[in-house]
């Protein structure tokens, strides 16, 4: 089976990952073990990222179900409103 991406696919992870962190924005992660944890964004990378609040964590991706953040990263707001 033939894994092609679509040409005008765009990542969104990273930009939005980094919007989080540079604004830092408090955020929840849920893991795919149901577990919350609840901090702001350090750091990251391909694999893991790194969630501040008493200590610092280092969460695997593949453990991440979920990234709730409390408000919306600036990343979204020069798009326009999306109807229903």
């Amino acid at each position: 089976m033939e894994n092609k991406k679509s040409p005008k696919a765009l990542p969104i992870q990273d930009p939005y990952l980094n919007a989080l962190r540079k604004e830092k924005i408090s955020v929840g992660i849920y893991l795919v073990n149901g577990v919350k944890l609840q901090g702001r964004i350090d750091s990251f990378d391909q694999f893991v990222v790194l969630l501040r609040s008493n200590v610092t964590q280092m969460v695997y991706k593949h453990a991440i179900s979920t990234i709730v953040p409390t408000r919306d990263p600036k990343l979204f707001e020069n798009e326009a409103p999306k109807e229903a």
